[in-house]
Formats: structure tokens, sequence, C-alpha cells
């Protein structure tokens, strides 16, 4: 058996010819996906929209959405390919939203997760977000209720302090590989049986 080599993972601005991609991802981790123009109008009209892709090789791989609203940074959407999951890829697309949201001038970063949703839950609470509050029967597929999650302020000390410690694992981690034939059939399925690292999707 041949190890797969490791691939440099990049985190970049989605751009529109990135479209047919994201829909792809969008099928696989959404029971209601997005309409297919929803994205080319978030990037084409939407001021306050902030977009990601993560790519390894030429592909993409991963991608997310963010609203900066005056001084609070949204994650609107968030989703992994099914055949990339579980090589940490959504917490480096996660960090990589923290650092824009710092960028941008953000006090707080803040999202809405579904309240089963165990994996993600647990990797939001490792990079500092908290519950706040729920949104009930918010998820319009099966009534889910949503609980939202909101970091401490993004310039408190501890926080730094935080994030600074988990880009030293995250970047201490192993590479990204290619999935193997075996990982690339079929979506797995959302929810907590996600591996907690990298979960499959969740839309703010």
């Amino acid at each position: 058996m041949v190890a797969r080599p490791p691939l440099r993972l990049v985190v970049e601005p989605m751009r529109l010819d990135d479209l047919p991609s994201i829909h792809a991802i969008e099928q696989a981790s959404f029971t209601s996906p997005w309409p297919t123009n929803a994205y080319r109008s978030e990037l084409e009209s939407n001021r306050l929209a902030n977009y990601l892709v993560a790519r390894a090789s030429d592909a993409i791989v991963a991608y997310g959405g963010m609203w900066l609203m005056v001084d609070e940074a949204h994650i609107t959407t968030f989703a992994v390919h099914p055949a990339w999951r579980r090589q940490r890829v959504g917490e480096r697309l996660l960090l990589a939203f923290l650092d824009l949201a710092v960028d941008r001038g953000a006090r707080e970063a803040t999202l809405e997760v579904r309240l089963s949703n165990l994996p993600a839950r647990r990797l939001y609470e490792k990079y500092g977000f908290r519950p706040v509050g729920l949104r009930p029967r918010y998820y319009s597929d099966d009534s889910e209720d949503a609980l939202i999650m909101t970091t401490e302020p993004l310039a408190d000390e501890r926080m730094r302090e935080r994030v600074a410690r988990l880009r030293v694992a995250l970047d201490a981690a192993p590479a990204p590989t290619t999935p193997g034939p075996s990982t690339s059939a079929a979506p797995r399925p959302i929810g907590p049986t996600a591996d907690p690292t990298d979960h499959t999707g969740d839309r703010g």
C-alpha cells in the first residue's frame, strides 16, 4: 500500500468560478441547500459578507461565510466536502474566520449550530465559543432548535492565548492527504457521528 502524500491547504477568498464546487459540497452537506444563485448574489452584492474556501492542490475541499455586522462577526455557513472530513480541514477554516474577524475589527464572533450537532459544538467550544441562547425550531427541514454560540471578546487576553495555543497545535498536526476511493463515494451523515474536529455542515 502506497502512502498518499500530504497536501498544502490554502484558505483564501471565494471566487465566482468556485461556485460549481461550492454547490457540490452544499448538496452533500445540507438537507436544505441554498439555491444555486444564493452564493453569486452574496459575492456580488452583499457588502457585509466574507466568504472563504479551503483548497488542497486545485480542489476546493471546504467553504464558509461570515457577515460583519457593526462589531460582530456572524458565521453564516460552514461545510467540508464529505471526502475530506476527519483531517481537521474544518478547524483550519474556522481559525481563518477568527483571524479575519480580528482583522476586520470585530469585537466577537457568533454563530448558530444544530442542538444535536455535538461534534460541531465541541469544536466551537474549543475555540472559545460558548452557548448564549436558543432559537426554537430554527431549521426549516426538521424544525430542530439552534444553539446560539458566541466567543469571548476577541481582544481578550485569554481568547488571544487560546487561539495562539491552538494555532501552534494545528500547525504541528499532519497535513491533509488526498482521500482514497473508499472515502469519496458517499457523504458521511450530518450530526453526532461526524468527527469532532471536522464536522460536516452548519448553517447559521
